[in-house]
């Protein structure tokens, strides 16, 4: 349950803490034949940055948590008088699932393993903290011998003097054609699944002691799982994929009533007719045939990627193994000593006094699918922005990755309701092919209102697409030989590719329409909006910066360049990153940039001469406020 704050109301006495010194005083502070007034209560620490989440825990502390699902600082201003003791949880990025050759025969790939998930405290000191949260593994591309590339390291501090490092998750392993052997899993957080290429097998990855455990073993037509931080990843049978190992449980972000479960491994690829199950806690599940994908490791949970399962005809790998799911980390502390409630429960909870008006906001924050639950006394019109998530950008000097529709409404709403947070859509990689062109991103549903993922940017010769659904996203950016960019009927369209020029053109964002290009340099993706005035609580980091000040979403991904002289796209508009858009890739060797999570932001388009991997694109989030 939620702790109420409020507004400043007098010397030493913060927007964060009014609410609760205002009721020790009107409590304790007058009255009982005291000659003397009593003085207020301890205060806890003051801080900023990361999504904020208020709770009370038995038997009536009061915390704050700081949710950050991607890299930026926290700033702590004043360490208060009441315990400056910080809590971390540290979950790094899953690794990517694995592929396999082009001709393996009855061959699984690996699962990815979980990120490493790493707890602790320290004493909190008035500083900034530098906060890099890893991004998930690459999955390994479709046809080529290659494993899953391991997920980013996630951190406290400057690189130099680390706190709660936690390793990436292991990738899953590759297969190849027989006779060449499978590969084992790769070692990391959670090590990443073994593979099969049809006869012999191989064992999976080794954990870091502490961080998670190691991946399973793959078997005839099997790849094994990728271990969790719960526990060890499933070894194929062959007769099903081995599934991800279990994740690991932690209160920090929303308090012991919504416990959250983390770096869960992925589901090593198996046959048609098996299972290949992800792991609790983020782990996608493996492809189960060659037709079907790995699925991507959630993002905010360090989940490992699903591996995938070769053609039993031996025609070569025509499904994809899953990206890995990127970390978080969260930072709580103690800030009252005393039991509120709050009107309905659901996500990160905040309280903010809007400027103006001064009427003071509860604020529901979800980076994550989950329940809006309002008892039966609730009844509210509720302040709603709902974005979906980013397409992912086109590989092969690549077009941006349309941005998730944004929506700002009001909703009348009197019983729970279900919260279904959009998965940014994979990269493009690869050159001229299917495979080169961005993915669509996932849809986000809330109070019966859905709205559409962004468009994926187009590769090269592969058109861009469109995000054309009823209340769509914003299209992905056009590429050479691709002609225009996607469409949205609820955002913008992406830039279009005028020949003869070769950079990747900007994805459409729900503010302005994605930029075409015009020479060998990529092209700015579209404008993102700025969230209603309501959610801009300068102390919770929600959204990213913006044309002017911060809150904005939905930015579109920046082209990706063809010279190795040319730059990048920008996302979200000329002088980005802004509202979240990632950058196009350029030189010397930079692929396109991931869009920043649950900001809706396309990912920016991959380069030529370089990596060609377009960027993964923003996951989704969704707002609810109400009066406290």
């Amino acid at each position: 349950m939620g702790a109420r704050s409020s507004q400043s109301r007098g010397p030493g006495v913060n927007e964060t803490d009014g609410h609760l010194l205002e009721y020790f005083r009107n409590t304790f502070g007058a009255g009982g034949g005291s000659a003397q007034p009593i003085p207020p209560p301890p205060t806890g620490l003051t801080a900023t940055g990361g999504v904020i989440s208020d709770y009370t825990t038995s038997p009536g502390d009061v915390y704050r948590a700081h949710i950050f699902t991607s890299s930026s600082d926290f700033n702590v201003t004043d360490t208060g008088t009441l315990d400056d003791t910080i809590d971390y949880l540290v979950v790094a990025g899953g690794g990517g699932g694995g592929s396999m050759q082009n001709g393996a025969h009855d061959a699984g790939t690996g699962g990815g393993g979980a990120g490493g998930f790493v707890t602790g405290s320290f004493t909190g000191a008035v500083n900034t903290y530098s906060i890099t949260v890893g991004a998930g593994g690459i999955a390994g591309n479709a046809g080529q011998m290659q494993p899953g590339s391991n997920g980013g390291e996630s951190f406290i501090g400057p690189p130099g003097s680390k706190v709660g490092p936690a390793t990436g998750g292991g990738g899953g392993a590759r297969s190849n054609a027989s006779p060449q052997p499978a590969a084992p899993g790769v070692a990391g957080g959670s090590g990443g699944g073994g593979a099969t290429d049809g006869g012999s097998a191989t064992p999976g990855g080794a954990g870091t002691g502490g961080q998670g455990n190691a991946g399973g073993s793959g078997a005839a037509y099997g790849g094994g799982g990728g271990g969790g931080a719960g526990g060890v990843g499933g070894n194929s049978d062959g007769s099903s994929g081995g599934s991800g190992g279990n994740g690991s449980v932690n209160v920090y972000a929303y308090g012991s009533g919504t416990p959250v479960t983390y770096a869960g491994g992925g589901g090593g690829g198996f046959r048609s007719g098996g299972s290949a199950n992800g792991g609790p806690g983020g782990g996608g599940s493996g492809g189960i045939s060659a037709s079907k994908t790995g699925k991507d490791g959630s993002a905010g949970l360090g989940g490992g990627g699903g591996g995938v399962y070769g053609d039993p005809n031996g025609y070569g790998a025509t499904g994809l193994s899953g990206n890995g799911g990127s970390g978080t980390i969260i930072l709580r502390y103690k800030i009252a000593e005393i039991t509120a409630t709050a009107k309905a429960s659901g996500g990160a909870i905040s309280f903010f006094t809007v400027p103006g008006p001064g009427v003071q906001k509860t604020i529901h924050t979800f980076t994550n699918s989950g329940t809006f639950t309002a008892p039966g006394p609730f009844n509210e019109t509720c302040e709603c922005v709902i974005v979906a998530a980013g397409g992912g950008g086109g590989g092969q000097w690549g077009g941006g990755g349309g941005a998730g529709a944004y929506n700002s409404v009001n909703i009348p709403i009197s019983s729970p309701q279900p919260v279904v947070i959009g998965g940014g859509g994979a990269g493009g990689h690869g050159g001229n092919s299917p495979t080169s062109q961005g993915y669509n991103g996932g849809n986000t549903t809330f109070a019966g209102v859905t709205i559409k993922g962004g468009g994926g940017g187009g590769g090269e010769a592969v058109a861009a697409k469109a995000s054309s659904d009823p209340n769509g996203g914003s299209g992905g950016g056009g590429q050479r030989g691709g002609a225009s960019g996607g469409s949205g009927s609820m955002g913008n369209p992406g830039g279009a590719y005028p020949s003869p020029t070769d950079g990747g053109s900007g994805g459409g964002g729900a503010g302005s329409a994605g930029t075409n290009s015009s020479g060998n340099a990529g092209a700015p993706g579209g404008g993102g909006l700025q969230a209603p005035t309501t959610f801009r609580n300068p102390i919770n980091n929600v959204g990213s910066p913006g044309s002017s000040g911060s809150h904005w979403f939905a930015g579109g991904g920046g082209g990706g360049s063809y010279g190795s002289s040319s730059d990048g796209g920008k996302g979200g508009g000329p002088g980005g990153p802004y509202a979240g858009g990632g950058n196009g890739g350029g030189p010397p060797s930079n692929p396109g940039l991931q869009g920043a999570e649950n900001t809706g932001g396309g990912g920016g388009g991959g380069q030529y001469n370089g990596p060609n991997t377009g960027g993964r694109g923003g996951s989704g989030i969704v707002l609810v406020a109400y009066p406290t």
